[in-house]
């Protein structure tokens, strides 16, 4: 083989998943793990440190939406840099500054000091999630892409979960500080095993010209058997300027763009507005608050499921299909929601099963969009889709407040939850028109 022409993803395609690239889909898991801990602490140390400062809720505020921004920041920008870089420094850059800055907030002395740390802090995190989609993506077959990557993603809910019983057990012995510490000790840890054992993608490699050698050290770890005389290559259109912002926009390209960040804002927008709010929506109609936070928390528990469901059914599947139904079953069952009593068992059910479908839905959109980027900007276009996404997040915090507040009855509010779902499922049904055109203008090429 040593002296053949080998297009690296055809070869991958063609061969079954090794251990090395478990251990990859390994390293990156606990990369989404300890970057939904982080995201979430802030939120479970809150009521400990309103406390200890004497804050009120709105005080406290800015620190709590400092890191929504910091996060929208980090993808936006982390993408273009991956592309140039590699996917692998990114990631370790990333790793690293979200574990120092961590460590930093636990030693904040005033909400100002901690609101900019917190930004800080989200910037680094909100550059490792796109990364680690990247990358892994570009080491696993296409037959089996979604649903590794969906896997990999139940570790966000995972380390969301994690920061919640580590303040349990933290906060009481030890003071808000203490969870910070964890949050950042933990990734800290894991970075010498990056460093040791993360590859940079095969593909970014061969993208950027680097030596056969370079590439066939890593692709051998896979089952090959190259040399440094192999010719490594990429059968996929190459960015025709340094520019990888600007390609996201080129003619092939732009449609498909605009419809994957449409349905990603409104995927999140949904999502933040039922978890957000939520509660507060169930406690108003007459709920005590513990069941109300019960139920919420249903939401979250057939997400994690959907999210796995949603990805193995879309490899085997028309992923635009999929996903579309996906969300338009969400909206169809937060729709439903308005029709139960607040007393009925059929509430919990279809929170399960809203959460199921919509945040499915969501996390297949992650598996989803590097196939529809090549090599040159994909670290790009999934960044930016996260980032756009991110204000659909930022978005929903911040009108909940404000529909609870016109004392629209029960079955209109979920409504009008439900409206940004169809949306969502329209356009990604767009993005499979512009998907289509995009294959059609390659074959005739």
């Amino acid at each position: 083989m040593s002296h053949e022409t080998v297009d690296i993803k055809a070869w991958i395609d063609s061969r079954p998943v090794t251990r090395y690239q478990w251990l990859i889909m390994g390293l990156c898991f606990f990369i989404v793990l300890f970057d939904g801990l982080d995201v979430a602490v802030m939120g479970f140390i809150a009521p400990s440190l309103i406390q200890a400062w004497g804050l009120s809720k709105a005080a406290f505020g800015p620190v709590m939406s400092a890191g929504m921004v910091g996060l929208a920041i980090g993808a936006l920008t982390a993408g273009p840099y991956a592309d140039r870089l590699g996917r692998k420094k990114v990631l370790l850059l990333a790793v690293s500054g979200f574990s120092v800055l961590s460590l930093a907030c636990a030693f904040a002395r005033n909400p100002y000091e901690l609101a900019t740390l917190r930004l800080l802090t989200g910037v680094a995190l909100g550059a490792a999630m796109p990364n680690t989609t990247t990358l892994l993506a570009e080491y696993l077959p296409e037959r089996n892409r979604s649903l590794f990557i969906t896997i990999m993603f139940t570790g966000f809910n995972m380390g969301s979960g994690l920061g919640g019983l580590l303040a349990a057990w933290l906060i009481p012995l030890h003071g808000w500080q203490s969870v910070l510490l964890v949050g950042g000790i933990l990734p800290l840890v894991l970075l010498p095993l990056l460093w040791l054992l993360l590859p940079e993608s095969a593909r970014f490699l061969a993208a950027r010209n680097a030596p056969a050698a370079q590439i066939a050290k890593v692709l051998n770890k896979l089952g090959g058997k190259f040399s440094a005389t192999t010719n490594f290559t990429l059968a996929e259109p190459q960015a025709q300027h340094k520019a990888p912002v600007r390609m996201l926009f080129s003619e092939r390209y732009r449609n498909g763009t605009l419809a994957l960040w449409l349905t990603y804002f409104m995927g999140l927008l949904v999502i933040y507005l039922t978890m957000g709010w939520m509660p507060t929506l169930l406690r108003d109609g007459g709920l005590s608050i513990e069941r109300a936070a019960t139920i919420t928390g249903l939401f979250q528990i057939g997400g994690t499921v959907g999210a796995i469901v949603v990805g193995w059914i879309m490899d085997r599947r028309n992923p635009n299909g999929v996903i579309a139904t996906s969300y338009a079953l969400g909206g169809v069952f937060i729709l439903l929601l308005g029709a139960f009593s607040l007393e009925s068992s059929l509430l919990a059910v279809g929170v399960i099963a809203a959460g199921f479908c919509m945040s499915g839905a969501q996390t297949g959109l992650n598996a989803f969009a590097p196939g529809y980027y090549p090599t040159d900007f994909r670290a790009t276009g999934v960044s930016w889709m996260l980032g756009i996404g991110r204000f659909g997040a930022i978005f929903g915090s911040l009108i909940g407040g404000a529909v609870l507040s016109l004392g629209l009855g029960l079955p209109l509010l979920f409504a009008l939850l439900s409206v940004p779902a169809f949306i969502a499922a329209l356009a990604i049904l767009a993005n499979g028109h512009a998907r289509s055109r995009v294959n059609r203008t390659l074959l005739a090429q």
